[in-house]
């Protein structure tokens, strides 16, 4: 389903959307078009992906776009927002989409050093906030983190880890084998392997990396929880890590 639609059905709820705008399946033209659409709808936080490759999905033969990357289209909505000036250049007249803008990062592909450096840019760019890939490999993600600080970026953006809950080995297995960019340690497969209730230990795994990440790495302002395919574990998530006062 269309990211602004699902929107709509969110705020309706009374909940504040974060709506993801990917570059690969839309031009500029395109772009601009649905992102005045979404703020007209409410929405106010864009997560602007240049989005992967087709052939890695199961819409191998279809056409890409790619008109505009994600670091480009951040600094294109900032530019409507700070400057208030469209895509084109040409001055937006009345009131400018007042946008909350963010991006992603990976802290888990290769080469590690330049995942900083992409960062930096996409934050130069005028980012606001990050959500990062999922997050299994503390060590690794920590390393991350302490070369964001050293550079200040965790005071120019707010960074969201992010965190998974597994609901099974299986699952643990095809992120660790099967998903570029993410790496999931060994142990984590074998806990749920052997765990009596597969579903609780999921979820206790993820309250555990939530715990370690606040107590021990520095520059991060909150999580990203990506529960694939387990929505309800959010909520279980939220109230047991205490991640709000209710």
């Amino acid at each position: 389903m269309s990211s602004i639609s699902t929107g709509v059905h969110i705020i309706r709820e009374g909940v504040e959307p974060v709506i993801q705008m990917t570059c690969r399946d839309r031009n500029r033209i395109a772009i601009q078009s649905d992102l005045l659409g979404a703020y007209g709808l409410g929405m106010r936080n864009i997560l602007c992906l240049t989005g992967d490759h087709q052939i890695f999905g199961n819409h191998p033969t279809s056409r890409n776009v790619f008109d505009v990357d994600s670091i480009q289209l951040v600094n294109l909505i900032r530019r409507m927002k700070d400057k208030k000036l469209f895509f084109s250049g040409e001055p937006i007249k009345n009131h400018a989409p007042e946008f909350f803008v963010g991006a992603v990062a990976n802290p888990f592909a290769d080469p590690f050093e330049y995942r900083v450096d992409r960062l930096e840019k996409k934050i130069d760019a005028g980012a606001e906030f990050i959500q990062t890939q999922s997050i299994f490999d503390m060590e690794r993600f920590a390393r991350f983190m302490e070369l964001c600080v050293e550079r200040g970026l965790h005071e120019r953006a707010f960074i969201l880890a992010g965190v998974t809950p597994l609901r099974s080995w299986r699952a643990a297995r095809y992120l660790q084998t099967g998903v570029p960019g993410m790496i999931v340690p060994n142990d984590i497969v074998q806990r749920l392997k052997e765990a009596e209730s597969p579903l609780e230990e999921g979820l206790v795994i993820c309250i555990e990396q939530i715990k370690y990440i606040q107590e021990h790495i520095k520059g991060v302002s909150g999580f990203h929880i990506v529960a694939i395919s387990w929505p309800e574990a959010v909520p279980v998530i939220v109230r047991r890590a205490r991640l709000r006062d209710s």
